[in-house]
């Protein structure tokens, strides 16, 4: 179990997060960069919990969901060209590069067959955690990416109001997660995705 997704967390959390950094870094803020934070080298994005702790506690629980994050990289707004519509498109870069490594998984699921194998069971998983995170991370809730995008998109008076929401963002999250709303959320739109590449 651990073998088959190791590898997809890692992908999926380290590239979510450099695509923030090399987005930020494209519309002029250079403070990723200069952390070392656009490497593909997995150790400075590590999380001890977030990245390690977390998913194998999940793997090991038997969870029917698999969640993790790498450490946040680093992103100064107003160093940004256009700080306002650059929160936006560094925001939603994390999220679609998930969904894009979820594509690209399906489409090489389907290059290898349909014969179950250790391969064929991470790019399954893959597929599973590049678009679970992707979705979980557009829900428009500070801190979350989808927080940072509806901030960006709301008149800049409302968005200000809307930005006080993040020290309580993850008390949200967690509690919508223990009610289950979280799942009756996001799950339509993971189980619509599934559905599509799978």
């Amino acid at each position: 179990m651990v073998a088959v997704w190791a590898v997809p967390v890692l992908v999926a959390v380290i590239l979510h997060e450099i695509s923030h950094g090399a987005v930020a870094y494209a519309l002029g803020d250079n403070t990723a960069r200069d952390a070392g934070r656009l490497t593909l080298n997995p150790i400075p994005h590590i999380d001890p919990i977030g990245t390690i702790a977390l998913p194998a506690l999940l793997i090991f629980s038997g969870a029917p969901f698999l969640f993790g994050y790498a450490k946040p990289v680093p992103v100064n707004f107003r160093q940004l060209h256009w700080p306002k519509a650059g929160m936006v498109l560094v925001a939603a870069a994390g999220p679609l590069t998930n969904l894009v490594l979820a594509a690209i998984s399906a489409y090489l699921l389907r290059m290898v067959g349909g014969e179950e194998g250790l391969v064929t069971r991470i790019l399954v998983a893959s597929v599973i955690m590049n678009i679970v995170l992707g979705v979980f991370n557009m829900i428009p809730i500070p801190p979350l990416d989808g927080g940072r995008v509806m901030t960006g998109l709301l008149p800049m008076p409302v968005a200000r109001l809307y930005a006080r929401l993040e020290p309580f963002g993850m008390f949200i999250i967690v509690a919508l997660l223990m009610t289950g709303s979280l799942d009756t959320l996001i799950g339509p739109v993971v189980d619509a995705l599934l559905n599509v590449l799978l």
